[in-house]
């Protein structure tokens, strides 16, 4: 079973302009996430799906394969579905390209299980370790049931602690896994009204009843959405992580991640 990883990297963002290509301790935080997600044995071959001229010749300069997508992609799943049509795989993993500190355990975790449950859709969500991520809208918030199947997803803090505080609040993680046919269905599908109202891909494929596979790991994922979510990661990656070059090759420095804790 072939499993193709894909990054998207769109360029343009309200907050923090040309996002991919934010600095990171020298490196540009595309660099961060693909160097992540290079490391998973899972993924047969790795590629940055982008829409911008700028982000391509940026990773080029570190050897990071691209494909460029349309500038319509309105989601990331939809730029994900328009890899599926020019690389050739079985499962297709998204991995966020504003997450520059994805967990490799954690991807790890989510491709195997995607291989073996048969489900079309599987996604990674992790428990929430404090009361401000709860109420953070950022944090999209999720509810699972007994056969660990998504019954909803949402921004709000669910589910609504009446009867008692004796659970934990898990959020969506930026993994997800999806069969061709998934692609293909979300591609074909109208986008539904509580997938706009809440903004979250995965509410098309349960509001058509299609079950989503969720698989819980632990990871400490940042999303960057904001500068002051850029200068955290650049904290975490500094008491975390050392970087050094190991070889040269026509002028160009290559680079490793060693001494990872995160």
């Amino acid at each position: 079973m072939k499993v193709i990883g894909v990054i998207p990297a769109r360029y343009a963002s309200t907050r923090i302009p040309g996002k991919p290509l934010a600095d990171i301790w020298g490196k540009p935080m595309i660099w961060w996430v693909y160097q992540q997600a290079g490391k998973v044995k899972e993924i047969d071959e790795l590629v940055v799906a982008t829409d911008d001229d700028r982000v391509i010749q940026v990773c080029d300069g570190y050897g990071i394969r691209t494909l460029m997508t349309s500038k319509e992609h309105t989601t990331p799943t939809s730029r994900i579905y328009e890899v599926s049509t020019r690389i050739e795989g079985d499962l297709y993993a998204f991995i966020s390209g504003d997450e520059p500190l994805v967990n490799i355990d954690a991807l790890s975790k989510v491709i195997s299980d995607a291989r073996t449950n048969g489900f079309e859709v599987t996604n990674a969500m992790s428990r929430i370790k404090t009361a401000p991520e709860v109420i953070d809208s950022a944090n999209i918030k999720v509810v699972t049931g007994t056969r660990g199947t998504l019954l909803y997803t949402t921004r709000s803090p669910i589910p609504f602690p009446k009867g008692g505080l004796k659970f934990d609040y898990m959020k969506f993680t930026g993994i997800s896994v999806y069969s061709k046919k998934a692609l293909a269905f979300f591609h074909e599908t109208p986008r539904s009204e509580l997938e706009a109202i809440e903004e979250c891909d995965l509410m098309r494929f349960i509001d058509k009843g299609i079950d989503v596979k969720m698989v819980e790991v632990e990871c400490r994922n940042i999303s960057v959405d904001t500068p002051k979510d850029l200068e955290m990661v650049r904290s975490i990656i500094k008491e975390n992580f050392e970087i050094r070059a190991v070889h040269e090759l026509n002028g160009c420095y290559y680079w490793q991640i060693i001494n990872s804790t995160c």
